[in-house]
């Protein structure tokens, strides 16, 4: 239930605050969580990133002003945190499907954006296995790139398998894959925690560097545009996820903050989590989702 309270005083504060100028960031430490923590989970609990709820909120009671008042849009724009009504223009078109001043004269049906409600359902009944796994030191090579925050749980964003399409066609993960012996070339997809103040994330597809990992020069393929990625020791939360595409991924996430955290006793700490693809691995699995926690 504390996750529950916490987002719904989130959006209550969103909306009074809507007319000024806060993000995700700002909501986050009026609710006393880091951002990194209620991003991530606004976005599964919500289905939406806080930045999109914002967004979302200011142009549906836009679209009403532009079609009740006979305010200026360029006013209307500037009300609702716009600077030019170019790009105001812009938004509203691709949120409403029409421009505010075609919509003003036609009087044309427009999109309501209506507060979240958060309310209290009886879920659950469906087995969520889980190991606790305690780490110690990790470290991996991998090819890492920044992506948005904003990607987060966006199901028509298709940044990261698109960084990992990439990565296949061009050959770069075999070089780090052939390191490992045959049968345990797992792949990781590691994400970093956002961090204050920065707009994206890392997120690398690598190998682990262990004992069974053979020996290369770490300068030459940091030349190569390779990188060190370290994980310091953690408890981590395991889980299978099941399906045959990264929607499942998305799954147990949602899963994870809604029926996990408020019975498990557990909390997010701020650390890099991943997910596992193995070589040789069950047909079902499509991957593992380690997750950082603490008691």
């Amino acid at each position: 239930m504390e996750w529950m309270n916490a987002i719904q005083k989130s959006i209550t504060y969103m909306e009074e605050h809507l007319l000024e100028e806060i993000n995700y960031e700002d909501v986050a430490e009026s609710v006393h969580i880091s951002s990194y923590e209620f991003h991530r989970a606004f976005s599964f609990l919500a289905g939406m990133t806080a930045n999109t709820y914002i967004r979302n909120r200011r142009l549906s009671l836009a679209g009403m002003e532009v079609v009740r008042s006979d305010t200026k849009i360029t006013d209307i724009a500037l009300k609702y945190g716009y600077d030019t009504s170019e790009s105001f223009t812009k938004a509203f078109t691709r949120f409403h499907g029409v421009a505010p001043k075609i919509a003003r004269e036609a009087k044309a049906k427009l999109v309501l954006f209506n507060p979240i409600v958060i309310k209290v359902i009886m879920e659950g009944g469906m087995s969520m296995d889980y190991r606790i796994v305690q780490t110690k030191n990790q470290k991996f090579i991998a090819l890492v790139r920044d992506f948005s925050n904003e990607i987060i749980n966006d199901e028509e964003n298709h940044d990261i398998p698109d960084f990992w399409g990439e990565c296949h066609d061009k050959d770069l993960v075999t070089p780090i894959r052939n390191l490992r012996p045959e049968g345990k070339r797992d792949l990781y997809g590691l994400c970093a925690p956002t961090i204050q103040g920065k707009d994206t994330f890392a997120y690398g597809i690598g190998v682990i560097i262990d004992e069974d990992t053979a020996y290369f020069d770490e300068e030459e393929m940091i030349k190569k545009g390779y990188s060190i990625w370290n994980v310091e020791p953690g408890t981590y939360a395991v889980f299978d996820c099941i399906g045959k595409d990264e929607d499942c991924i998305n799954e147990t996430w949602s899963r994870f903050y809604k029926e996990f955290l408020p019975q498990s006793g557990y909390e997010t700490t701020q650390a890099s989590d991943y997910e596992i693809y193995f070589e040789k691995g069950p047909e079902e699995l499509f991957c593992e989702l380690w997750i950082p926690v603490r008691k």
